[in-house]
């Protein structure tokens, strides 16, 4: 959901005409925004203020988003990364986060749990054929287009050749980052399975997986508490139980999840 602009924000930025606010936070904001032929956009900006690390890593976002084939991501038309302050724009998509939907609206229904989960791992899928782990998979980063949903923000995503981190920084959020990422190790295309995983359980609940009181709590039950599959259709359980596993080496891959999914048995229409 859209906000007025601020008596802070700029009127233009990279020759964009700025309409409103899209989200903000610590780091920037997403602005809808309009070129000059009146097409509509989504336009992040770093604040000013920002260090030479975040500097980096907002080209890094660029970098990797354009890895990424544009049908399960929001396309990166163009950065500007050099200048005071640093902006990327990038195809609009119409339609709300996950974490929007699901608060404002309540758990989704059992089929579009499955359209969502089926969703999700084609886009995973492509993001790591990209070879690119994203690395904060969250109902936060998944916008619901009318074409289905969109991975977006790129911002910590890693690949291969991309080696900028910060010595003993655990990056992602708490409910979500797998149990090897909070030992320590380097996030993996796994670690990005075991996400889709909890965004899917959120979808179906409501409520996040391993929700607690603090930082801590979560911390402690994201390694150590199974959480109840309950409230998906059976079909999908046991292959999100495999997502969710402790040990990254026994959960599937993002490919084997699409296949999982498309092979399981979907519930015909009661035609009453």
């Amino acid at each position: 959901m859209s906000s007025p602009l601020t008596q802070d924000d700029p009127e233009r930025v990279g020759g964009y005409w700025l309409a409103a606010r899209l989200g903000a936070g610590g780091q920037g904001v997403v602005y809808e925004a309009y070129d000059a032929s009146g097409d509509r956009f989504a336009l992040k900006t770093l604040h000013r203020a920002a260090d030479p690390f975040l500097r980096e890593r907002f080209t890094r976002e660029a970098e990797a988003a354009r890895r990424v084939a544009p049908f399960c991501t929001a396309r990166i038309v163009r950065a500007g990364v050099d200048g005071d302050v640093p902006y990327l724009v990038s195809e609009y998509v119409p339609g709300p986060a996950l974490a929007t939907a699901v608060r404002e609206n309540g758990p989704s229904s059992p089929d579009a749990v499955l359209r969502l989960a089926t969703g999700v791992a084609t886009a995973l899928a492509a993001i790591h054929q990209a070879g690119v782990v994203h690395r904060d998979l969250k109902p936060g980063n998944v916008l619901l287009g009318p074409d289905g949903p969109r991975i977006i923000d790129f911002g910590i995503a890693r690949a291969p050749d991309m080696s900028l981190t910060a010595t003993g920084a655990i990056m992602g959020t708490f409910g979500y980052m797998a149990p090897e990422v909070l030992a320590g190790q380097r996030a993996t295309e796994a670690s990005d399975v075991f996400a889709w995983a909890a965004v899917v359980l959120y979808a179906a609940t409501g409520t996040e997986p391993f929700r607690g009181e603090n930082i801590a709590e979560v911390a402690h039950r994201t390694t150590t508490v199974e959480p109840d599959l309950g409230a998906l259709p059976p079909a999908i359980r046991p292959l999100m139980a495999a997502a969710l596993a402790k040990d990254p080496e026994l959960r599937p891959t993002a490919a084997d999840l699409l296949l999982g999914l498309v092979g399981a048995p979907v519930k015909a229409a009661d035609p009453r």
